[in-house]
């Protein structure tokens, strides 16, 4: 019998917060999972992108990436002018699937020990006792990350790529699933620091809302009049079927013709001309590891070379740095000149053709 039967129901309400005064509550660890059916991922994933685009007008492309990467078991970096919805698709997502949620302000002054938690004496006790921060939680959305000085930005290091917090000498594992869902501001904007390369590598994926089209924009007028469309939607998925999800997902075949491709076209942007730093080998695990999530998103058990094509830019375009030659006098135009490098790259590199791609 399917995993999901009718129509997609939460079995309660997301526990959603506001503030980084959350530090007092622990996600919760979700060992089980439901068994859940490649055939019944697709179904699952698009209830879940009728409920984020019930809030995002227009951005379709923008929402089946970040589900994408949330099913990777990824972490997913939106960076974009403020005002055109950061924000609002992250916490769509997170309020899409029935699980822990905490949201982190990232300012000037926050402190890492606001994110990652600070051992407390006890004077009853008369011991020390380790109180959570905000990254304690299934889904982390961390809002304007690039405003936060680099010490509080080195604080996610260690939790994005081991999934745990070390404090004090103490290791405290992080609750699966945990994804990081994070909102930038372009580098050009006032009060923003630049994330270290090491950080934007651990992101699975960068995407860019763009502004919407004067349909979207014109019907957002009305429905965004009195109430928030947040207000109205419910989580469809609870988080042991997210779980089934993530594992059927990773299920997914990838054929030795896929993975040299992959390889191959990382490769390429290390030795690329108007490249001074390359993808990095992780960019090729987590390159393989979104294109399985996409291949069952679209109902398929195996890798094209397509999906390869289709997520190159989200995937590598954010751990590329052009050459000062290369760039010339368009540094606000860096994104579109990687963007362009990578199609590049894609174009020259051999596809596997015929049955290769499935074997």
């Amino acid at each position: 019998m399917s995993a999901f039967p009718g129509r997609w129901v939460s079995e309660s309400a997301v526990a959603g917060t506001t503030t980084v005064d959350v530090a007092s509550r622990s996600a919760v660890d979700m060992d089980g999972e439901t068994d859940v059916a490649l055939a019944d991922v697709q179904g699952a994933a698009l209830a879940i992108m009728r409920n984020v685009e019930s809030v995002i007008d227009g951005k379709h492309s923008a929402v089946q990436i970040a589900l994408t990467v949330l099913l990777a078991e990824g972490h997913l970096l939106i960076e974009d002018v403020p005002g055109v919805g950061k924000t609002m698709l992250a916490k769509a997502l997170a309020k899409s699937v029935d699980c822990s949620v905490s949201r982190i302000q990232f300012t000037p002054d926050l402190l890492p020990s606001d994110v990652t938690g600070v051992s407390i004496y006890n004077q009853a006790e008369r011991r020390f006792e380790f109180k959570p921060g905000a990254i304690f939680a299934n889904i982390v959305i961390g809002d304007e990350i690039n405003r936060a000085s680099p010490k509080t930005q080195s604080a996610l290091l260690e939790c994005m790529e081991e999934r745990q917090v070390t404090v004090d000498g103490h290791s405290y594992p992080l609750a699966r699933p945990f994804a990081v869902v994070a909102t930038q501001n372009p580098i050009e904007m006032e009060g923003t620091y630049a994330l270290p390369e090491a950080q934007r590598d651990r992101f699975m994926a960068r995407i860019s809302m763009g502004y919407p089209d004067p349909a979207s924009e014109l019907s957002m007028l009305d429905s965004r009049d009195l109430t928030s469309p947040l207000s109205r939607i419910d989580a469809v998925v609870t988080g042991a079927q997210l779980r089934g999800m993530m594992s059927a997902a990773r299920s997914v075949f990838a054929s030795g013709a896929v993975k040299e491709y992959a390889v191959a076209v990382v490769r390429a942007t290390r030795d690329d001309r108007d490249l001074r730093l390359g993808a990095s080998p992780r960019a090729t695990l987590q390159l393989i590891r979104a294109a399985k999530a996409q291949a069952a998103l679209h109902g398929r058990e195996y890798v094209l070379p397509d999906d390869i094509d289709s997520l190159a830019v989200a995937v590598l375009g954010h751990r590329l740095v052009p050459t000062t030659r290369a760039l010339g006098h368009r540094s606000q135009d860096s994104a579109v000149l990687i963007e362009e490098t990578v199609r590049r790259i894609l174009a020259a590199t051999p596809v596997p053709t015929g049955s290769q791609g499935r074997l």
